[in-house]
């Protein structure tokens, strides 16, 4: 196992060996897993996010700027319908118990699209540090990232500084956004990622990182699965909820790690987690 596994979990714990990975998460930030899916699961991801963009755009708060040209929108399980195998899947159940512990919550279902003309977000993290992370050097949440595309160089690609989860200074803004005095360090450390439809990575989103200009015409939409573990609250600024009926046919393994409401009828999702600051870009 990690030196760095959640305490009380042993090997015997997990479906697949994910010691690697969590070591990765704790000197990277991020790790992967190639080909977890079929292309054909990922086309039918980026048709359901196709149709959850189109309805989120019409209405007030259904849609979020993270940027010019930048949106992230929040949407329920129901509306994806692979949803059952990305949450039941070995690879992910592991990596969440081995990293969070066996009581991790799924409290998050979104997705990020930088269209044509998004610019280079600004270096940031998605939440200020907690606690746990700072005294104890220990990770509560993580966030998994699934393409909808095959990325390419002039999409606008993902960008990570390996090993920032760590950093921290009061100089940063809001917790989240270091100065750009800092910004050499993640310059000389950013690494590029262009994952395949298929791929599944897994972050913490403390790794400072950041959306690149996105110098072609298409989009690059990615789906966002946000976990915690016990400590963490990153749940409260989230409404994903299902109905009774596809509540009751979940498989037991992931209701157990659902944390959402059931409700009678859905309504759709009104966003409450902005990211101040990346609305501004690179201006």
């Amino acid at each position: 196992m990690s030196p760095h596994p959640y305490p009380g979990v042993t090997p015997a714990d997990l479906d697949v060996d994910v010691s690697s990975d969590v070591d990765a998460l704790y000197s990277d930030g991020i790790t992967a897993r190639k080909g977890a899916f079929s292309t054909e699961w990922a086309d039918r991801l980026r048709e359901d996010i196709k149709v959850a963009f189109r309805e989120a755009s019409a209405r007030p708060g259904g849609a979020v700027g993270r940027g010019p040209h930048r949106y992230y929108v929040e949407i329920h399980p129901e509306q994806l319908r692979g949803f059952v195998d990305l949450a039941d899947d070995p690879w992910v159940r592991s990596v969440c118990t081995a990293a969070l512990g066996p009581d991790y919550r799924i409290v998050e279902l979104g997705f990020d699209v930088p269209l044509e003309g998004a610019v280079n977000q600004p270096w940031h993290r998605d939440f200020p540090m907690p606690e746990e992370t700072r005294t104890e050097r220990r990770l509560t949440s993580l966030a998994f990232n699934v393409t909808a595309v095959d990325t390419e160089s002039d999409m606008g690609p993902f960008e990570i500084a390996p090993g920032t989860q760590w950093d921290e200074s009061p100089e940063f803004g809001h917790g989240m956004f270091p100065p750009r005095s800092h910004y050499s360090r993640y310059e000389e450390r950013a690494v590029r990622k262009f994952p395949r439809r298929g791929d599944i990575s897994a972050r913490t989103a403390l790794t400072i990182h950041r959306g690149t200009k996105n110098m072609s015409s298409k989009s690059r939409p990615v789906l966002v699965l946000g976990v915690d573990g016990p400590e963490a609250a990153n749940g409260d600024r989230h409404d994903t909820a299902v109905t009774r009926a596809y509540w009751e046919a979940l498989p037991e393994r992931v209701r157990l790690h659902l944390d959402c409401a059931v409700v009678d009828v859905l309504e759709p999702v009104t966003q409450k987690h902005t990211i101040e600051g990346l609305v501004m870009g690179d201006a």
